[in-house]
């Protein structure tokens, strides 16, 4: 069996952590997981409490220790800030909020690998 690599959004995270949802993606076997710097920062914003705050500390550590952060660089982020302009162009509302249905208008205008998981548990 071969492992696929991803970066999971945070709202996968956040489902994780505070309902025990989506294992398999989280713990489960054939992931190779990367962690986003940027879902990195939207961990740390939500973390209100201190438990929280323990849980992403712990979390980050072991992607840190893996070598497994990854960050978009400034041509990323352009492409990015062009791909929503686009979108706003063709009239679609641009939330930058994650929200699974963002990610398949984003993919009308720039094409990329996207797996949408169910909102149910």
């Amino acid at each position: 069996m071969s492992s696929r690599k991803v970066v999971l959004d945070t709202n996968v995270y956040i489902d994780w952590m505070n309902r025990g949802l989506r294992e398999a993606f989280m713990i489960g076997p054939g992931f190779v997981r990367y962690l986003s710097a940027v879902v990195q920062m939207e961990l740390r914003v939500g973390a209100r409490t201190l438990p929280a705050r323990r849980a992403v500390d712990q979390l980050l550590r072991a992607y840190r220790t893996a070598g497994r952060v990854v960050a978009p660089d400034a041509r990323l982020f352009d492409s990015a800030g062009r791909t929503l302009r686009a979108l706003q162009e063709e009239g679609r509302e641009v939330r930058l909020v994650t929200a699974d249905r963002d990610y398949e208008a984003i993919r009308s205008a720039f094409d990329f690998d996207l797996e949408v998981v169910s909102t149910l548990p």
